[in-house]
Parts: C-alpha cells; sequence; structure tokens
C-alpha cells in the first residue's frame, strides 16, 4: 500500500526573495518546486499539498486598500480565498505538466477550503499577525476608530493592522478531500485555509485570522491518515543554538526531546517553533508515524531517511 503524505510547503517554495514579487516571479520559482513533488509523487507516494500565503494575502489586501476610492475593498477573509485561488492555480497547473513530463497523466486538484476556528480562541483577544499596508500613527488610530482594527507598531517602520492566529479546529471541507484522495493529488486548506466560525444556526462566518499553515497541514494529515507530516522550509534540519558557534543541526528526535527544546525556547517564535509544534503535535496523536522537518531540495533525502530532522514518538 502506498504511503501517504501531507506535505506543508513553505514561503521559498513560492517565492524567491531575490525576484520581484509578481506573479510570473511566482509561477518560475512554482515551477521548480513542481519538479520536486512530481519526483516525490513518481516513487509512489500519495500525497495532498498545503501552502502557505503570507506575503500573496498581504499584497491582494493591500491592492484592495489602495483602491478603495474606485471598488469597495475586499474582506480579509475574501482576501485569503483569493490567495488560495491564484497559488493553488500555479501549483496545479507547474505540478500537472511536470507529472506528464515524468510521463504521470494524473490529476491534480486545488481546492478552495474553509478551516473552523474557535471564535474564543486567546489569539483573539491578543491578535499578533501583521498584514497590509504601513500607517502612519494618526492614520493607525483613524483605523482604530472607524474600523475597529487592531494596530501595532512595526519595528520602527510604521503600523500595521495584526490580526489573530488561532488554531485550526475542523476542515469544512475534508469530506471531499478524502473522496478525491485516491483519483488526484489534491491542494487543500491554502493559506492555513479561510477562517470561519461555526454560528449555532450552522452558518460559516469568515473572520480576520490568519491560520498558521503547518497547524492546518498536521489537522489534515490526521484527518486522512497519514503516515507522515513532511514540512518543507528553507533550512536541511532544525537546529538548537541557531546562529551560535555551538549550532547543533538535529536528527532524529524523540517527542520528549522536542519537548524540552521547546520549553529551552530553542525554536524561533515566528519561525521554527510552529513546525517542531505542528511536527510534536501529529506524532503524539499517531505514535508509529513521523514528522519530517527539512527544505525542499532535500526532502527526496529526508523520505529516504538520509536528512532532515525526523520526530517520532519515541
Amino acid at each position: 500500500m502506498a504511503e501517504r503524505l501531507v506535505i506543508a510547503l513553505g514561503g521559498n517554495a513560492l517565492q524567491s526573495g531575490n525576484a520581484a514579487p509578481t506573479a510570473e516571479a511566482q509561477l518560475e520559482v512554482v515551477r521548480g518546486t513542481a519538479r520536486q513533488l512530481a519526483e516525490v509523487s513518481a516513487r509512489g507516494y500519495e500525497m495532498a499539498i498545503v501552502h502557505g500565503n503570507g506575503p500573496q494575502v498581504g499584497r491582494i489586501l493591500l491592492a484592495s486598500e489602495t483602491a478603495k476610492d474606485v471598488v469597495p475593498p475586499m474582506p480579509f477573509d475574501v482576501c485569503g480565498a483569493m490567495s488560495q485561488g491564484y497559488i493553488g492555480y500555479h501549483i496545479q497547473q507547474a505540478l500537472k505538466y511536470a507529472l506528464a513530463a515524468r510521463n504521470r497523466n494524473y490529476p491534480v486538484v486545488a481546492l478552495t477550503t474553509q478551516v473552523i476556528v474557535d471564535e474564543n480562541d486567546p489569539a483573539f483577544r491578543n491578535p499578533t499577525k501583521p498584514i497590509g499596508a504601513f500607517y502612519t500613527e494618526e492614520e493607525a488610530r483613524t483605523l482604530e476608530r472607524e474600523k475597529g482594527y487592531a494596530m501595532r507598531e512595526d519595528a520602527g517602520r510604521g503600523w500595521r493592522r495584526v490580526v489573530a492566529s488561532p488554531l485550526p479546529r475542523k476542515i469544512v471541507e475534508i469530506g471531499a478531500v478524502r473522496l478525491l484522495w485516491d483519483h488526484a493529488i489534491v491542494i487543500t486548506c491554502g493559506g492555513g485555509g479561510v477562517p470561519v466560525v461555526e454560528r449555532p444556526n450552522g452558518i460559516l462566518e469568515g473572520v480576520a485570522a490568519v491560520i498558521d499553515k503547518d497547524f492546518a497541514a498536521e489537522l489534515l494529515a490526521e484527518e486522512v491518515n497519514a503516515d507522515a507530516l513532511l514540512i518543507l522550509t528553507e533550512v536541511e534540519k532544525v537546529a538548537i543554538h541557531f546562529g551560535k558557534p555551538n549550532q547543533q543541526d538535529l536528527g532524529r528526535l524523540s517527542l520528549a526531546e522536542a519537548a524540552r527544546y521547546v520549553e529551552e525556547g530553542q525554536f524561533g517564535v515566528g519561525s521554527r517553533l510552529p513546525k517542531v509544534q505542528a511536527a510534536m503535535k501529529f506524532v503524539r496523536a499517531n505514535p508509529g508515524r513521523k514528522a519530517i522537518i527539512t527544505s525542499l531540495d532535500k526532502c527526496l533525502d529526508a523520505l529516504d531517511g538520509k536528512t532532515g530532522t525526523v520526530i517520532t514518538f519515541a
């Protein structure tokens, strides 16, 4: 039976820091990513793909706010859905071509995905995720007063809107993902999913929030009974004492060892920590399975057990 993977793509799999932030430049990077993913598929793995959307949704929001005097600005949840659409389109187009080049005529589907969050999640009381344009303090105060935005000063560069980053609770379209699994590679939970809350009458309502894509990928991996969660980022291995003379790259980690390093504060809050925490959550729920954190260009070696940070229950 083929091994099931859920693959979480980091920002470097979508855009290069050395290129202009255009759709054309993104597609070029995605084509390289697709070649790696197609090789994973060619080796017989079944997989679903989750991607981030941080810079993309910010630019969509900025464009919407800039044009507010011409067309009404879009709510943040709608901007998130738009980012799912165009990133998913790029991945499915590039991956379909890369698969065909390996004589694999296999469908690739991008699915607009809603993810339910708890409106009482503590993250809503302390929004921290910066999005959109920079403003002066005066403009920020006006937005707080008129629109109810939470605004924060951002490293001396100006003021920005911040939104919550709640934990994902339920993937609304999980039934569709399961139905599609045996027939296509599914791109789902893009950007962590469009965050929605469920009202007592069953109606779903979008909220201004950003769900961490690694936690969304972990939830997906649980829901599809994946054999492994593969989190791809810009480094080959997670390290402790990062950037110091005694930096130590980590190979295989037990859940207890990973928990100790988290407690010591070894992983950056805005970078490695959510990846390690998502990996831990998956192996805690699935003791016989594993989570791998590695770079895109080393993913095949990591799947072969040659590199990467592998987290297991014991």
